[in-house]
């Protein structure tokens, strides 16, 4: 028993040997195989690095060949460079050479112009000293002669003097006089040909209506017993009527007839269809009032606008701001001397055309102009200031172009125009306003004419007496002759003319005659 156990040690421990053993061999193995892999990274390393010297060695050799084809470029570019500055300054030594050459000539020459301006001077010096010198003997010369003038004529030099200059500024008066009433006649000649044809040609071109009667205020009536319910118990009615339609009803001992007094002619025909009406109608009480009147207005705005659109597509023109169109539609109830308003505007916006036809200027802008411009004459109760300017600056508000601002503004010289807009309009307006038949005027405004004519002829010194004939278009002027020649009429004739144009309105042309009459009279005793 003792023996197998023995030998089972003897067995267990030749195993264990065994193990042994092949674990050294193996560790062995492993060593000798890291070894040899390390042998093998050092070569793979040391032949890295030779690589690595060889590729440096080939930079380095390609790096100095670049370097010397880098110097050599740079040496030849250098060489170069240098070769070309050496020849600028080559060239800017011989012009500055050139340069030192010409001003060494030119300091010469100025030394020579200095030697004889020198010489010069000296001369002018010597002949202003003799210049001097003979200006004290003629001067002295001068007055022995005045002082033996003096003796022999008997008067004094301030005298001599002065009837010397009255002679000279008298012929020469006289020498502008006939110049300039030679120019003005040439002028005048071309001038009113010229203009004769074109306003003749529009005049014919255009054929407006003749006068319109002005919209009536007085409301007739079927019988005087209709003035009773009109005024209403206690004066209801008349009142109610009154503040609807902001006019005056007048009932006074007219038989059949009551009249609308207000100063705005919408007011005024909004107040007069009402009125017929409420006469037709029968029911004349507050209350049926005011609904005619409110129906009359919205109705009369209506007619207002229609009237305005109907007045721009008549002249022609695109469709304009509403603000402007209703404005332009209440002159169909303005009246201008028996003229109304709004056909007053339509033909001068028709002759506006035509004349800026014949001049070369833009038709639709002088139509615009010429509808428009009187447009102040539908404000001018509601602001202050002449209608040209008041339409101007309503114009302005909304937005029309300058030309027509300024054409509107000038029209009537309140402001002087800018550009020939205004020159255009007023031309326009007086061809319309003084055409025969178109207008119609007071007795009281025709006879303040004529005594204005006769007023500003008698301004004028040397006038003796002034008549104004045929209806106002003939000035006849008496001047008293030893104060006035012939020559000076003419110019007292052309003065008269400018100041009538400055300071009245009036049709047409009126003509100023100058009679200057020489009477010699003689008594036999």
């Amino acid at each position: 028993m003792e023996q197998l156990i023995l030998g089972e040690i003897g067995i267990g421990n030749t195993v264990l040997l065994g193990i042994l053993l092949a674990a050294l061999f193996l560790m062995l193995a492993l060593l000798l195989r890291e070894r040899y892999r390390r042998k093998m990274r050092a070569a793979q390393i040391v032949s890295e690095l030779e690589n690595a010297q060889r590729e440096a060695e080939n930079i380095r050799r390609e790096a100095r060949l670049a370097g010397n084809e880098e110097t050599h470029k740079f040496r030849e570019e250098t060489e170069k460079s240098l070769a070309g500055r050496q020849q600028e300054m080559a060239a800017a030594d011989q012009r500055q050479t050139q340069r030192e050459q010409l001003l060494t000539q030119q300091l010469d020459s100025i030394n020579h112009r200095e030697t004889r301006l020198h010489d010069q001077t000296s001369s002018l010096e010597r002949q202003r000293e003799r210049f001097d010198t003979d200006l004290l003997e003629l001067a002295r010369l001068g007055k022995q002669q005045r002082e033996q003038l003096q003796q022999i004529s008997k008067i004094s030099e301030a005298e001599a003097r002065r009837q010397l200059f009255q002679e000279i500024e008298r012929e020469a008066l006289q020498d502008a006089n006939e110049l300039t009433k030679n120019i003005l006649n040439s002028a005048k000649n071309t001038a009113e040909d010229q203009a004769r044809r074109i306003i003749s040609l529009a005049i014919q071109r255009y054929a407006g209506a003749q006068t319109i009667e002005t919209t009536t205020a007085t409301i007739s009536l079927a019988g005087d017993e209709m003035k009773g319910r009109i005024i209403g118990r206690d004066g209801r009615n008349i009142r109610a009527f009154e503040s609807a339609t902001g006019v005056t009803v007048l009932v006074d001992d007219t038989p059949n007839a009551v009249v609308l007094s207000g100063f705005d002619p919408v007011r005024r025909e909004i107040a007069r269809e009402a009125m017929q009406r409420l006469i037709l109608d029968g029911r004349i009480h507050p209350t049926r009032i005011e609904e005619v009147v409110a129906k009359v207005t919205e109705e009369m705005a209506e007619s207002i606008h229609k009237a305005g659109t109907d007045a721009v597509a008549r002249a022609g023109l695109p469709p304009l701001n509403d603000e402007i169109v209703k404005t332009l539609g209440r002159l169909r109830f303005r009246h201008s001397f028996s003229q109304n308003v709004l056909e007053h505007s339509i033909e001068v916006a028709h002759l506006m055309g035509l004349l800026a036809a014949e001049i070369g200027l833009d038709i639709a802008m002088a139509k615009r102009c010429g509808l428009l411009h009187d447009i102040g004459k539908a404000l001018d109760h509601e602001m202050e200031g002449p209608h040209a300017i008041v339409g101007a600056e309503f114009l302005k508000r909304h937005g029309e172009p300058p030309e027509v601002v300024d054409g509107v503004a000038s029209h009537h010289d309140e402001v002087p125009p800018i550009g020939p807009w205004g020159i255009l309009v007023s031309a326009a307006d007086a061809i319309s306003a003084s055409r025969p038949g178109v207008r119609s005027e007071t007795m009281t405004i025709y006879l303040k004419r004529l005594e204005d004519l006769e007023r500003i002829g008698n301004t004028f010194p040397g006038v003796e007496k002034c008549f104004a004939v045929q209806a106002g278009r003939d000035l006849r002027v008496m001047v008293r002759p030893d104060e006035i020649d012939d020559k000076e009429s003419a110019s007292l004739a052309r003065n008269i003319a400018r100041k009538i144009e400055e300071e009245l309105h009036y049709p047409g042309q009126i003509r100023v005659t100058i009679i200057r009459e020489t009477r010699v009279v003689e008594y036999a005793k």
